[in-house]
């Protein structure tokens, strides 16, 4: 089916104009009523005015923990897709691509050509007007001072032949100094720390603060977004009176609490500065007194944990089975791998985190059919994670879903899942800040509002690409995959003023007339 570039929408509910797309929008839902087990159904409408700023900045990404595996991969592919740059491996020539991220290698159905009965698709980035992943200018901080050439050479991710073309152009990108805070990281990392922030915890912050705006000046990009990319840290404790507000957890700094960790720090760091801050490992960082300093000061923040390989599967699997109707009962999965990641999960607490984040990724799934579970009843759920150096970054994930069918009978699923985990994260880390950086363009007013204002500043739509997707405090979560795909990609519909697309067909499954191929 062909594929376009651009498109236009006719219709008198979207206008262009220089700087912006301006959409009306009815936006309809329908509300739902219990009262003595009766339900009554009322449907409801709201109009929305959208308008996306069409000037597209020039961003910086500031990632901690740049040196890591991610870091190097990702800072490599852009460079080779911009610089067109070829490689040789036994299979033959290979050549640079986005494959696998959600904006750059995905398309959105925008409407059927009335000759043919074609769907007709663009690219999701040509929805609205995207950054350019060849454009992004990349820094960030790492507790290891290896410079990017030698981080990907560590990080043994990329075929060397592409290694020795990208290193020339890395060798000059070095991580700022970061923080370590042994209690927080596993103790088999300390070989890594070399390159460290001194200070107390609100000198930190201010350091980190001091780098971003010089990160932004040097470079002159126009807006900044932080993103974390560092080891996975063990949860903190949430205490009253420590982080349980924005003004306890300001004041806890001023304290040097123990109990702030290196990923609140930079968390702090970019919402004082106005900038997004995206957290891609499991812990904790969004604490319920910074997720309130973010709401404060009107910063985007998102998270958390990269979905890139076993969990992906399970939120597509697990929908499958429950929206079938069968009754998933047992879940056991199973993960080795050898990178720097592997190797600090081997350690209790930092494991527990990423157990957390990928365990409830069937949550939402679970609770909404009733007919198969009842409250409170979940399937039985389990998760290992081993640390086998001899597989580096290619991760081995072996699962098993044991599901209840028809007249007592059981079906078992088992597979096996070879997960080249950083060729799998780096094209979500695009996503996420390309996404980021999208939504800081998009603002909206209801019926009788006066101004526009931007999106709330938890993005639940970056729910798609985390395992433990930050959703709005007392708001659902939502891990169903394809529901999570369809916010992203209706949100940009209803940005260009296009209905959601319902899959009706109402035009090829009733009477009325129609246009045959011919």
């Amino acid at each position: 089916m062909p594929l376009f570039e651009s498109f236009k929408v006719n219709s008198p509910n979207v206008t262009y104009n220089k700087d912006n797309i301006v959409s009306d929008y009815v936006y309809r839902t329908s509300e739902a009523s219990i009262m003595d087990d009766k339900v009554t159904i009322t449907p409801k409408e709201t109009n929305y005015t959208f308008k996306t700023q069409t000037v597209v900045p020039k961003l910086g990404v500031m990632i901690v923990g740049l040196g890591g595996n991610n870091g190097s991969t990702v800072i490599a592919g852009c460079i080779a897709n911009r610089e067109g740059i070829t490689w040789r491996t036994k299979e033959g020539v290979q050549t640079p691509n986005y494959y696998g991220s959600v904006t750059q290698a995905s398309t959105v159905q925008v409407g059927t050509d009335p000759r043919t009965g074609e769907d007709v698709h663009v690219a999701l980035k040509n929805m609205v007007p995207m950054v350019d992943p060849n454009e992004i200018v990349w820094g960030g901080w790492d507790i290891s001072a290896h410079n990017l050439a030698e981080a990907m050479e560590r990080a043994q991710v990329l075929d060397y032949d592409l290694q020795r073309q990208v290193a020339p152009y890395m060798k000059d990108i070095v991580p700022l100094p970061g923080i370590y805070l042994p209690d927080f990281i596993a103790a088999n990392q300390s070989d890594r720390a070399n390159n460290l922030i001194s200070g107390t915890k609100e000198e930190m912050v201010e350091k980190l603060r001091k780098d971003i705006r010089e990160f932004k000046e040097k470079n002159k990009v126009d807006k900044v977004i932080v993103l974390w990319s560092a080891n996975t840290e063990r949860f903190v404790d949430i205490i009253a009176g420590l982080n349980d507000t924005a003004d306890n957890m300001i004041a806890s700094l001023k304290r040097n609490e123990d109990e702030i960790s290196p990923s609140n720090l930079y968390a702090i760091a970019s919402i004082l500065e106005g900038v997004p801050y995206i957290n891609g490992s499991p812990q904790n960082t969004f604490t319920p007194g910074i997720m309130e300093l973010a709401m404060r000061h009107n910063v985007f923040i998102g998270g958390d944990d990269f979905k890139s390989g076993q969990t992906k599967i399970k939120s597509v699997l697990v929908d499958f089975l429950i929206s079938a109707g069968l009754k998933v009962s047992s879940i056991v999965s199973y993960n080795h791998l050898g990178n720097n990641d592997g190797k600090n999960l081997s350690a209790p607490k930092q494991f527990r985190s990423k157990e957390i984040s990928k365990s409830n990724v069937v949550d939402d799934m679970v609770a909404s059919n009733s007919i198969l579970y009842q409250p409170n009843e979940h399937p039985d759920h389990c998760v290992v994670i081993k640390y086998v150096p001899y597989v580096g970054d290619s991760k081995r994930a072996l699962d098993e879903y044991i599901s209840e069918i028809f007249m007592g009978g059981h079906n078992t699923i088992a597979m096996h899942n070879t997960c080249e985990d950083s060729l799998l994260a780096s094209p979500i880390i695009i996503d996420l800040v390309i996404l980021t950086e999208v939504m800081s363009r998009i603002t909206y007013k209801t019926e009788g509002s006066e101004s526009f204002q931007n999106f709330h500043p938890v993005l639940s739509i970056l729910s798609y690409l985390c395992k433990a997707p930050l959703v709005v405090p007392d708001t659902p979560v939502v891990n169903a995959f394809f529901k999570q795909r369809a916010c992203i990609d209706n949100v940009l519909r209803a940005c260009v003023g296009l209905a959601p697309e319902n899959n009706m067909r109402l035009e090829y499954t009733t009477h009325g007339p129609r246009t045959m191929k011919k």
